[in-house]
């Protein structure tokens, strides 16, 4: 093959003749993702069991705790991120200045949301008493909830739930790492 004059070559990589480990194969699957795959996905990409595949994975959220990404489960999904700890760093770099804080009404309603999802505006009401429409359209324009489906009672209100980039927003790989909720709060609808 006759080489352009403007192209480089490449210099050679030599072959590891060392095959990869599953965990590495599932770290390289998940850094070429544009997007969160599923374990499902990442099974069928490797042509291995979802054990193996869960087994590999949690391999993986090991080796990441002491480098600069982690690995985020959102339900099924998974995906690399950054370590939160770097995030002063990242925005500085890619020049994102955080204008836009979120008010003491919307941390409270997602908190809520965080702590008791999937729940219903009326569920959320119910604990502050006082309309949350408004906060609640403000934080689905920001992708922090999602609409997580209908409850099966009259009206069929909504029930909302934290999304993956409230996830990454709050440096979390998976729900489990909310801090304890100290406080009761008071039975409803959901």
């Amino acid at each position: 093959m006759e080489q352009l004059p403007d192209q480089r070559q490449l210099p050679h990589i030599p072959e590891s003749h060392t095959p990869p480990t599953t965990a590495q194969m599932v770290e390289s699957l998940l850094f070429v993702s544009a997007e969160p795959v599923t374990v499902v996905q990442l099974a069928r990409a490797l042509d291995l069991p979802v054990d193996t595949i869960e087994e590999a994975l949690s391999m993986l959220e090991a080796s990441c705790r002491s480098r600069g990404i982690r690995v985020q489960r959102f339900g099924e999904q998974v995906q690399l991120v950054s370590a939160p700890e770097a995030s002063q760093a990242i925005m500085r770099l890619l020049g994102v200045h955080m204008d836009s804080r979120l008010s003491s009404a919307a941390l409270e309603v997602l908190a809520l949301i965080s702590y008791r999802q999937p729940i219903t505006r009326a569920g959320i009401e119910d604990i502050r008493g006082v309309d949350s429409s408004g906060v609640i359209r403000a934080l689905l324009a920001r992708d922090l909830i999602v609409e997580a489906g209908r409850l099966e009672t009259a009206g069929r209100p909504i029930l909302y739930a934290t999304t993956p980039e409230f996830m990454r927003q709050f440096g979390l790989t998976n729900l489990s790492e909310l801090p304890p909720l100290d406080i009761s709060l008071p039975d409803t609808d959901v």
